[in-house]
């Protein structure tokens, strides 16, 4: 539970050695960015309460659009600082240290507002047309350039903070900044809001309707305005001093950004033919199933097994984050080959089966913090830290600043950049806790090392081939979502390496994959050809089982006697089995669906029909005789017959 407290309000801000999470406890307001430039406008009172209904907040939005077009989109996008957020941190970290150290300029508090703001919201101008454009939307932005001016929606972001992203068309995704909290804290967020608009349309037709909440803030719109307190619910513009080290500091940071959207490329794939339901209903772990349908498709591909990672969360310990699942065992290696070779269905369902069942048990086991990953990245930043620590000695001896800057933060000054508060009001920050460094820096012995680093030499365990092997993940893989989302997708971790996030739903797989350009649509394809090839043989081998969303009276009405114990009057019964036997031909990977068609005539028009029944024996013939009108009726009835497959599944 301590991560939800970290969701809003908090900030990752940068120093020269590391980076804190700032946090303002008070903070009642929300900044928007509309082409690339700030406002921003309260939303709650002191108590936590809304003071601003929808219709409020809309016209305030609409407001801030306006005004933003005023603006020439070449001219908002040469003062859009919201790209310096993607800098390297030290080079941020100094960046933030000349806004604040001009005397009489506003752009400390400008800092301020926005890193004690509850969260970004991002109004951007373009629709994307796919969901692979989508999902680039909210993890990078577009990159488009016009008159040697960039005008995409990179430069409408803020990415130490939480961000809620909207298209002009509707589409809208949440970016959030990983330090503080784990995908599945923001997936409850993102959940909870699913929920409630559902729950909140139910309450308009009958105001019975369960809410999602215990309690609520009173309407707004049935409070007095006085009792609101000191805020401010007209939107404000931010206006920065833009000193020309700042100019030429966002002009490069920009052209730094397009460069790394330009290297990454995305892709999608909604796969509908199964899911949960039918995996579980053939004994396996769906994330298990999944995780082998990765290293089935990567090793079709290129004929080898490559370095894998999956997070498990450790969430039953306090503060607990995540733990690394290896996903390459023996099992999964022997289960490719397996596949991939000329065996019989049957042994490669078998070998499958195993891997599965191991990367189950390892998922258990990094579940309880038994992985080895995070043990040794513990031990790993305990003499990475000791290093940097006689760097920073060293550095403050010859007067030299680390962050790239010559002019560092004046010491002398009151001001912590990890400490802000909310605008009018001089908070202090609940937390200052250093956030661990994620990058695993580079770790040969520096020629001018000096002594004290020298006595810190590296651990041969970490100068191993095997370490560097181990932290350079080509197949970096998230299982995070419900039917709340449609996609869920990161970049990849490693220059020849795939993001791929995954939502594995009831009755479908989504997902999001991105590489630097590494044939990803290839590998998407890959993997959508495998999950189709592995059900076939599923089915080719494994007794249809009773649905789970089957009911108890179609198992009941399964075993019920036959033949002999029912009335001529009730028709007779067609069995599942009877109606795999008797359906013709084998569809091919490519063709076959879960559901195999729409009513069973979703693939051929009337007239196909005929023809399918002609071939069967059981169509009007010129040749021969009429069939009877009861006969017809029994044919008619037959074919209603096959929606009894389709309802399996």
């Amino acid at each position: 539970m301590y991560q939800y407290s970290r969701l809003f309000g908090t900030a990752r801000v940068p120093t020269e050695n590391g980076c804190h999470i700032g946090q303002d406890p008070e903070s009642k307001h929300l900044v928007v960015l509309c082409h690339g430039q700030f406002y921003w406008f309260d939303v709650l009172d002191d108590n936590s309460d809304l003071i601003m209904t929808e219709k409020d907040i809309s016209i305030n939005l609409q407001t801030i659009v306006d005004d933003a077009q005023q603006t020439p989109i070449q001219d908002a996008a040469k003062g859009a600082l919201g790209v310096l957020s993607t800098e390297n941190r030290k080079t941020w970290s100094g960046l933030r240290d000349v806004m604040t150290r001009e005397e009489g300029s506003n752009n400390a508090d400008c800092l301020g507002i926005v890193d004690s703001a509850l969260f970004i919201l991002c109004l951007d101008y373009t629709e994307p047309s796919s969901q692979a454009d989508l999902c680039q939307n909210m993890l990078c932005g577009t990159s488009q350039v016009e008159k040697g001016v960039q005008i995409g929606t990179c430069t409408n972001r803020w990415y130490d903070k939480l961000q809620i992203i909207v298209c002009k068309n509707g589409s809208a995704g949440i970016n959030f900044e990983h330090t503080g909290v784990d995908g599945h804290t923001v997936l409850r967020f993102a959940s909870d809001l699913y929920t409630d608009t559902i729950l909140r349309f139910a309450r308009t037709i009958n105001g019975q309707a369960p809410s999602l909440w215990a309690s609520t803030s009173p309407d707004p719109a049935k409070r007095d305005p006085a009792s609101f307190g000191d805020v401010s619910t007209t939107p404000h513009k931010l206006e920065w001093d833009m000193i020309p080290e700042l100019s030429i500091a966002v002009r490069f940071a920009e052209t730094r950004l397009a460069d790394l959207i330009q290297q990454n490329e995305f892709e999608t794939l909604d796969f509908a033919a199964y899911g949960k339901n039918f995996i579980t209903s053939m004994g396996f772990s769906p994330d298990a199933f999944v995780q082998m349908a990765f290293q089935a498709a990567y090793y079709g591909l290129y004929g080898r097994l490559e370095c894998t990672y999956e997070p498990a969360m450790t969430k039953v310990f306090l503060h607990g984050r995540t733990e690394a699942i290896r996903s390459v065992t023996p099992e999964s290696l022997d289960f490719v080959q397996t596949f991939w070779a000329e065996n019989p269905p049957e042994q490669k369902v078998e070998a499958l089966k195993k891997a599965c069942q191991k990367h189950t048990a390892n998922t258990k086991e990094c579940a309880k913090a038994q992985g080895c990953d995070r043990h040794l990245y513990a031990l790993f930043s305990l003499w990475q830290k000791a290093v940097d620590e006689d760097d920073a000695e060293t550095a403050s001896s010859t007067g030299l600043s680390s962050n790239g800057y010559s002019s560092p933060v004046d010491t002398s000054s009151s001001r912590d950049p990890s400490v802000f508060g909310s605008p009018g009001r001089n908070s202090i920050l609940s937390n200052g806790d250093e956030v661990e460094r994620r990058s695993i820096r580079s770790t040969r012995p520096r020629g001018n090392s000096s002594p004290g680093s020298q006595q810190h030499s590296m651990p041969l365990i970490f100068a191993d081939s095997g370490w560097d092997k181990l932290n350079t993940t080509v197949l970096s893989t998230s299982n995070c979502g419900n039917p709340s989302l449609r996609q869920f997708g990161f970049g990849p971790t490693s220059g020849d390496g795939f993001g791929i996030g995954y939502i594995i739903k009831d009755d479908g797989i989504s997902i999001c994959a991105s590489s630097k350009h590494r044939q990803t649509k290839r590998f998407v394809d890959a993997l959508e050809s495998y999950l189709l090839e592995i059900r076939r043989m599923l089915k080719a081998t494994q007794k249809r089982g009773v649905s789970p969303k089957s009911s108890r009276a179609r198992e009941a009405n399964a075993h019920r006697p036959t033949a002999g114990h029912r009335l001529k009057s009730r028709g007779r019964v067609i069995r599942v089995a009877e109606v795999e036997k008797r359906t013709p031909g084998t569809m091919t990977p490519a063709d076959e669906s879960d559901d195999e068609g729409l009513g069973g005539y979703g693939f051929f028009d009337a007239g196909m029909l005929l023809q399918a029944l002609k071939g069967r024996g059981e169509g009007p013939d010129d040749s021969k005789t009429r069939l009877s009108d009861r006969a017809n009726a029994h044919a008619r009835r037959r074919e209603i017959g096959k929606k009894l497959r389709l309802s399996e599944y």
